[in-house]
C-alpha cells in the first residue's frame, strides 16, 4: 500500500543509513496529501530536513499546482557558467518513473538546506529519454537553493527533484497543427527553451520519419539585460539555423554597454520589446508563451486578451 504524506514525512532507506524529510504541501490545496511510489522510496538516498519557512518560498507560492507523485534522486554530472550570473547544472536522474513535459519545473531538494527550490527545467525530454539527463540553469541570489548551487554544488553532489507544473507543451501526434510564440525576460527562457528543443525534436521526427506532430512555425522573443546575459545564445541561433523556416528570434537588450558582436547582430535589438512585435504574430493558430518576471508576463498576457486571443491561448509562468 502507497503511504500517503501528512505536512512532513520520514522515510528511511533500506540499506542505509540515510534519511529524506519532505514537507507536505498546503492544507486545502489539491494536492495536499500527495503520494509517494515504491520505485520513487527506492531512490531516496539522501539526509536532509526539507521546510518551507517564507511565504515567498517556492512551495509556497506553488501549493495549488499539481506535482508528479514520484521523487527521485539526481546526481551533479555536470556544471558550467552560462552566464556571468547563471549556473548551468546537468543532474543524471537514473529513476525510470520520472518523466517531465516541456516547459515544467522540479521541486529541488538539497541536503542540509532547510528551504525548496523551485527551477524550471531547460533541456528537452528527448535528452532525459535518450541519457537519462535534465538540464537547469539557476541565477545568483541570496535565496539558499541558489547559493548552493553557485557555491558548494559539485560534480557527484545528490539532490532529490519532483516535477510539477502546468505550463507546458506536449501535443499529441493527431493535433491540429499550431505555430509558437515565445516570450522570455531573463531567466524566463529556461521552460522556453525547454519548449523550444521539444518543438526542434518533433519537427526531425517529422521529417525523418514522417510521422508525429506537425509544428508549424515558432517564434522566439527573448530580452535580457546585455548580450552576457542572454542565455544559450549559441543553441538558439543553431536552431534557427537549422531550420530557417520553421523557427525564427528576435532577442532584445535593454542596457547594453558594449559592442554588440557580428554574430550576433542579425538577431539583437536594443531596447525593450513592444507589444507590437507580439501582435504582429496573433492568428487563431497561434499559441503564447510567456514566461519572465512579473510585471513583463503580465504586461504582455494583458496585451494579448485586449487584441482577443482566446486566455487559452496565452499561457504563462511567473518566477520571482
Amino acid at each position: 500500500m502507497t503511504p500517503k504524506l501528512s505536512r512532513t514525512s520520514k522515510f528511511y532507506v533500506p540499506g542505509s543509513t540515510m534519511t529524506l524529510v519532505i514537507p507536505g504541501l498546503l492544507r486545502g490545496s489539491p494536492a495536499a496529501a500527495w503520494r509517494l511510489t515504491h520505485s520513487a522510496l527506492r531512490h531516496l538516498t539522501l539526509s536532509s530536513l526539507m521546510k518551507s519557512k517564507r511565504k515567498t518560498d517556492h512551495l509556497e507560492r506553488t501549493a495549488d499546482v499539481v506535482r508528479r507523485e514520484v521523487v527521485s534522486v539526481a546526481k551533479v554530472c555536470g556544471v558550467a557558467h552560462e552566464s556571468p550570473s547563471v549556473k548551468r547544472l546537468r543532474l543524471l536522474v537514473a529513476d525510470k518513473d520520472f518523466s517531465f513535459k516541456a516547459g515544467q519545473w522540479v521541486d529541488f531538494f538539497i541536503p542540509g538546506v532547510s528551504v525548496v527550490g523551485g527551477f524550471s527545467i531547460c533541456s528537452s525530454p528527448r535528452l532525459l529519454e535518450q541519457e537519462r539527463i535534465i538540464e537547469l540553469a539557476v541565477k545568483y541570489t541570496n535565496h539558499p537553493p541558489a547559493l548552493w548551487i553557485h557555491n558548494q554544488c559539485t560534480l557527484d553532489s545528490e539532490v532529490a527533484v519532483r516535477v510539477g507544473g502546468e505550463f507546458f507543451f506536449d501535443p499529441k501526434p493527431t493535433d491540429a497543427s499550431r505555430n509558437l510564440v515565445l516570450i522570455a525576460g531573463g531567466v524566463g527562457i529556461n521552460p522556453l527553451l525547454s519548449i523550444l528543443w521539444h518543438t526542434a525534436d518533433l519537427h526531425r521526427e517529422w521529417v525523418n520519419k514522417g510521422r508525429g506532430y506537425e509544428i508549424g512555425t515558432i517564434r522566439l522573443f527573448y530580452s535580457a539585460k546585455n548580450t552576457s546575459e542572454l542565455l544559450f545564445k549559441k543553441i538558439i541561433l543553431d536552431l534557427v539555423n537549422e531550420f530557417p523556416e520553421k523557427i525564427a528570434c528576435s532577442l532584445h537588450v535593454t542596457k547594453q554597454t558594449t559592442q554588440i558582436s557580428a554574430d550576433l547582430k542579425p538577431y539583437v535589438m536594443e531596447g525593450r520589446l513592444t507589444e507590437k512585435e507580439i501582435k504582429d504574430h496573433i492568428s487563431k493558430e497561434t499559441l503564447f508563451y510567456i514566461c519572465g518576471p512579473p510585471p513583463m508576463t503580465d504586461f504582455f498576457s494583458k496585451e494579448l486578451e485586449r487584441s482577443h486571443v482566446p486566455r487559452e491561448h496565452i499561457c504563462f509562468e511567473k518566477w520571482w
